[in-house]
């Protein structure tokens, strides 16, 4: 799957722009193109030879990197390029600039050590001039990106994509850049716009020695110099007041951008010069007529009418195909007459805000969650991202609002650092918690104890009916998320058969339900809500809730029906006018449904065999629950495929896959191995147990006589080999102890060891849950030994920072009169459980062992 400017993308001309448009210099070189890749172990020092070439800067996992490979948290990727040592003057410097590489980067040139640097989304350089040799020259970048298994902020993206959650992109994802510079230089500017004083705030920090030195701050418009200032400067930090006469306000309607231009002079001749831009805007909450809380922008309350947009490509993920299909997105959603969008946890390259600053529409940035689980070093690393991300796209007047979490996702101290990004940033308005309380089909999930503490908004999300947050004093009321809409588009889906919206219509029903949502949300507008984020404008992978679809080749409303409906919220004049050689997207057929099936029979029946004709077939039987004929066209599919383990294929055998008649389901069972080197680790075993217990397993719940579980094994055991052993082992386990009454602890405790002494590095079960009962019920020293040892196995390999596991273990090694170590363990799980409501609990059993009392249940 690609979008239309996926064929424009060559070595030659990957992301050719210049990357930093707000501190802009002419002399660089752009190090995007073919770079050498591998893919080593951790350990690895420096790789002897490499896989091949990848295009930079274009994620590993992505389609136009070339590669399309997964990078795993005990791998490391290995970059090299060779590079040539600009000619400079002899007080120049060279600095090695990278937009972004997720997670964690360290820089060699010619085998030593330049620096490292950790953070996925944030930009960072390296003065390497005296690393640097005459001629030809050796860059090595070393990548480290646990995903989603470590501490670091990494949104959506996970190991294993499913649902809402979509592939990761590892490595280097933005643009590489050699930049000549002086040694007394501009190093960051900061500029803040105070549009009731007429007066542009610039902070200017300097690099190199500056005595003697002028300051020269020029503002323009239109390229007329309307302001200009001069100051002697000494030290590094510097400000400047810049006024600003006549002042033609920034807004989506009127996206007027002023001219900046930023000198040090000495002797009155420049010795450093870069260009920028600014817009003078004022974003805050103030109340309307009457005395209601809004979103105020330039002092007029203007409704922030948005969308839910995350970021992604089909071909290069993270990373747009080019500049043109980055300015795309913006320049499309404000086309259908939003005026917002709120970036979803993910932080775009510098250009992204560039083009929305030109274009001209509000954003409201949410920062990069922390890992959920909040595991050791999360928090400071999700603090240190917050910062360098307030510090990086400061500068941007589109950027209206902070979204500091997004719903619960690794969510902590909410209060301190609400009041910390408010403090940091008083330009803008703060969301200090976007979808605190989460509404899903008018149910309310995990209510909150004191939602918006000190934020600016109050906030809900609701799925996928609109609804109105609450009141509260000098607080705009608004809807986060809302919709989530799905329609699939046969032909523009990114997997067939994953696709899924929080409520699916048909094609010819959405826009009704678009406009039925419009009408409730301006009845919530008269009642006091500000802003309302519909879920959106883009398909992402198997997200199909977009108002186009992931190749953003097929709108699903037409563009000028969206632009009446989205109207009443939305003026659309001036910048919202459409450009006429601006062509969004072609509209959906209509008729292109389920109702097709007969149609489709009688291409079938009448000898036409092609794979897009079948996989259509099997996914309206699927639906339609028609078992035999999913079968009988998932045979003929599999018949087709010349390539039968590559990705693609594989996936879509994984999931047509419903009885061991498939021959998806004999493919897998005979090549379990290198099923997993191509979809991950358990996957084989995962798709084929899920059929074996349907077909062997679940009826033996419904029989009245108790299982023969010697007879069980042996069949599985014929029937499916080493695989259907082990399964059956696992069953038997789960149905001695969670199975009908009467629970059989002595069996449970058995065949929790033989299934373990077969799967204990690739369990179909949460360890921890497993071996708690085992704990509670069991007796055998034998067993309990070898429990011991399955969770300290757990514990080194999956649950580092488990309290839950920690907990379990103790208490094993309790029972075995290990209480010196399980003393320790239990110490650790309470160190966790700090201020945890269930504190409590872990305290007594850590108490229990020090008295020498059982924690065990004693009525067995």
């Amino acid at each position: 799957m690609q979008s239309r400017w996926a064929n424009e993308v060559s070595p030659e001309n990957a992301l050719k722009e210049y990357p930093r448009p707000q501190l802009k210099r002419n002399n660089w070189l752009n190090l995007n193109g073919l770079w050498d890749y591998t893919i080593t172990d951790s350990t690895t020092t420096f790789p002897n030879k490499f896989d091949g070439k990848i295009l930079v800067p274009y994620p590993i996992e992505s389609a136009l990197s070339g590669v399309q490979k997964p990078l795993l948290p005990e791998q490391r990727l290995w970059y090299k390029k060779d590079i040539k040592r600009p000619q400079i003057k002899t007080s120049d410097r060279i600095l090695l600039n990278f937009g972004a590489v997720d997670w964690q980067a360290t820089i060699y040139l010619n085998g030593k050590l330049v620096g490292e640097h950790s953070g996925g989304y944030q930009s960072f350089s390296f003065d390497v001039t005296d690393f640097l040799k005459p001629g030809n020259n050796d860059l090595w970048v070393k990548v480290y990106d646990p995903t989603d298994q470590g501490p670091n902020p990494h949104g959506k993206q996970v190991l294993h994509p499913a649902n809402i959650y979509y592939t990761p992109s590892s490595g280097i994802w933005q643009t590489v850049w050699l930049e000549t510079v002086p040694a007394t230089r501009i190093n960051h500017l900061k500029v803040t716009p105070d549009i009731d004083k007429s007066v542009l705030n610039v902070n200017i920090n300097t690099i190199g020695n500056t005595d003697n030195t002028i300051l020269e701050v020029i503002a323009s418009a239109n390229g007329k110099i309307i302001s200009t200032g001069r100051k002697s400067i000494k030290g590094n930090d510097h400000s400047a007041i810049v006024n600003i006469p006549n002042v033609r306000l920034w807004s989506p309607d009127d996206p007027f951008l002023y001219d900046l231009t930023i000198r040090i002079l000495k002797n009155n001749k420049p010795i450093d010069e870069i260009k920028s831009y600014f817009g003078m805007r004022k974003i805050a909450i103030q109340k309307d007529e009457k005395g209601t809380d809004r979103i105020f922008l330039n002092n007029k309350y203007t409704y922030n009418l948005g969308i839910l947009d995350q970021g992604f490509w089909p071909e290069g993920l993270y990373t747009a195909p080019t500049d043109e299909a980055l300015a795309f997105d913006i320049k499309s959603i404000k086309s259908l007459g939003f005026n917002t969008i709120r970036k979803h946890i993910k932080i775009e390259p510098e250009r992204w805000y560039y083009h929305a600053d030109k274009i001209g529409i509000l954003v409201w940035q949410d920062f990069v969650n922390p890992s959920q689980d909040l595991r050791a070093g999360s928090k400071p690393a999700f603090e240190k991202e917050v910062q360098e991300t307030m510090e990086q796209l400061h500068n941007h007047p589109s950027i209206v609002t902070w979204v500091l979490f997004n719903e619960r996702w690794g969510s902590y101290d909410q209060q301190r650092l609400t009041e910390w990004v408010k403090k940091n940033d008083s330009s803008r308005i703060v969301n200090g918690h976007s979808g605190e309380l989460l509404y899903v089909d008018n149910q309310l999930r995990e209510p909150a104890d004191n939602p918006w503490v000190s934020s600016d908004m109050t906030d809900v999300h609701s799925y996928p009916e609109p609804r109105l947050a609450p009141p509260k004093p000098n607080q705009a009321r608004v809807l986060g998320e809302f919709g989530g809409v799905g329609v699939p588009v046969p032909g523009h889906e990114w997997d067939d058969m994953q696709g899924w919206g929080y409520v699916q219509v048909t094609p010819a029903e959405l826009k009704v339900k678009y406009a039925h949502m419009m009408q409730e949300l301006k009845e919530l507008e008269k009642a006091g809500l500000s802003a309302s984020i519909y879920t959106q404008p883009f398909d992402v992978e198997g997200e199909e809730n977009g108002l186009l679809t992931y190749d953003r080749a097929i709108i699903k409303i037409p563009v000028n029906e969206l632009r009446m409906l989205n109207r009443p919220f939305v003026s659309q004049t001036n910048g919202f006018n459409l450009d006429s050689s601006f062509s969004i997207a072609a509209n959906m057929n209509l008729n292109d449904n389920d109702n097709r099936y007969d149609e489709l029979m009688n291409e079938y029946n009448n000898g036409k065999r092609d794979s897009a004709l079948l996989r259509r077939l099997i996914l309206i039987s699927i639906r339609k629950k028609d078992q035999v004929k999913t079968t009988k066209f998932s045979n003929d599919y599999a018949d087709l495929l010349t390539t039968p383990f590559s990705k693609e294929n594989l996936s879509f055998l994984s999931k047509t896959m419903f009885t061991s008649k498939d021959k998806g389901f004999e493919l897998f069972l005979k090549n379990q191995q290198k099923v997993d080197e191509v979809l991950g680790p358990t996957t084989a075993i995962r798709n084929l147990t899920k059929i074996i217990e349907a077909e062997e397993i679940t009826p033996l719940y419904t029989s009245k006589i108790p299982p023969d579980w010697d007879t069980v094994i042996s069949k599985l055991k014929n029937k499916y080999g080493d695989l259907g052993e082990e399964f059956a082992y696992g069953s038997a386990m789960i149905y001695s102890g969670f199975g009908p009454e009467p629970k059989d602890w002595k069996n449970y405790g058995k065949y929790y060891v033989l299934y373990f002494e077969k799967a204990l590095d690739h369990p179909l079960y949460h360890i921890n849950n497993i071996t708690w009962p085992l704990f509670e019920h069991v007796e055998d020293p034998k067993v309990l030994t070898f429990a011991a040892q399955v969770m300290k196995y757990a514990l080194a390999n999956w649950y580092q920072g488990d309290p839950e596991a920690c907990d379990t273990y103790a208490n094993l090694l309790h029972k075995l009169k290990q209480s010196g170590e399980a003393i320790k363990w239990e110490e650790k799980a309470l160190q966790m459980k700090k201020g945890a409501p269930d504190e409590k609990i872990y305290a007594d059993a850590l108490q229990k062992m020090k008295s020498g009392l059982p924690t065990w249940p004693q009525n067995n």
